[in-house]
């Protein structure tokens, strides 16, 4: 069957079938071939994206523009100090003025609802590159990384340690169940997914004869897993107190090399990064001086060991943004 996502947003992949987005992912697959063999074909020539950022990113702002530029897109940058949009300006007019200047528009932020407002107004295609709720863009990347390390999807068994009710959390359980990945869901029970949202993601793991499962158990959590995975323990937005509290949560969920030796001898690790596996940062740093901890959701070892794929994932961030321009807009 035929896919066509031209003039499509990506918001959620609560909107996309398995089909669509498998084809995402072969299409992200295709173009890193091309570049990594030197063939530029500009697509995207004589577009122009503009990308609205509320919330900060090295990868996401990175990928988007070099995904334009390979591609022949022009690109315009706007953060939170060069934009009207919800200060001067209503959202709905933003989108509207946007949408005639632009042929995408994506943007990262705190609230779901601005982008679907976006999306709903704008007249082009609008790209979540990360709310409080969802990250759909990290999911083609993800899903991509694992496909290339097992050589599938379906099947597989995946573990996400930590806050399971952010962003990360969410959109990965809606990833592996539209894909067949069992998912497991380790953490505590105060940071479990929204009840809502899990029915939903096991209505459709039914439909693709997959699993979701909930657990505060590292070790029943953990055990058999294909790919460990895990994000920072506060989310960028969220206020300095709630770091001593999430460390007194989610220390027991770090993933160290007990973690690892318990999944299957084979299995990955995977991070969506920054990742707080050191001391080299000034929050890390400050982290330490406060709390006493030189690593926190990940230990240095596993961080760098064989079994990390961390910057293979990074690096397909772009690739397969690149294929998300490409499928809406080309």
């Amino acid at each position: 069957m035929p896919v066509n996502l031209k003039g499509r947003s990506l918001l959620t992949l609560l909107d996309f079938t398995p089909l669509e987005i498998k084809y995402l992912i072969d299409l992200a697959r295709d173009l890193k071939a091309k570049k990594r063999a030197g063939i530029c074909e500009p697509t995207l020539k004589g577009k122009n994206v503009v990308l609205l950022f509320e919330k900060t990113s090295t990868r996401t702002r990175c990928a988007f523009e070099v995904a334009c530029f390979d591609e022949g897109a022009h690109v315009t940058f706007l953060d939170s100090n060069s934009s009207q949009m919800g200060k001067k300006e209503s959202l709905e007019d933003t989108a509207k003025v946007l949408g005639r200047f632009y042929d995408g528009i994506e943007y990262r932020g705190f609230d779901q609802r601005v982008v679907e407002l976006l999306a709903k107004h704008a007249g082009v295609p609008v790209f979540n590159g990360l709310t409080d709720d969802f990250h759909p863009t990290q999911m083609i990347a993800d899903m991509m990384t694992i496909e290339e390390k097992f050589g599938k999807l379906k099947g597989l068994n995946f573990t996400y340690m930590g806050d399971a009710r952010n962003n990360m959390g969410n959109s990965l359980m809606v990833a592996c169940s539209k894909l067949g990945l069992n998912f497991t869901a380790c953490a505590p029970k105060e940071l479990f997914p929204k009840e809502d949202l899990v029915a939903q993601c096991k209505q459709i793991a039914s439909e693709n004869d997959c699993t979701i499962t909930l657990t505060d158990d590292v070790k029943t959590g953990t055990t058999n897993a294909d790919i460990i995975y895990t994000d920072i323990w506060v989310s960028m937005g969220e206020p300095e107190e709630v770091w001593e509290s999430r460390i007194k949560m989610l220390s027991k969920y770090q993933v160290n090399s007990d973690v690892m030796k318990n999944a299957n001898k084979d299995a990955i690790f995977m991070h969506c990064l920054p990742s707080f596996h050191d001391t080299n940062t000034t929050v890390a740093k400050d982290i330490e001086k406060k709390f006493g901890l030189k690593e926190m959701e990940v230990t240095d070892e596993v961080f760098l060991s064989r079994q990390s794929v961390v910057f293979d994932e990074a690096e397909n961030r772009m690739h397969s943004i690149k294929a998300i321009l490409v499928a809406t807009m080309s």
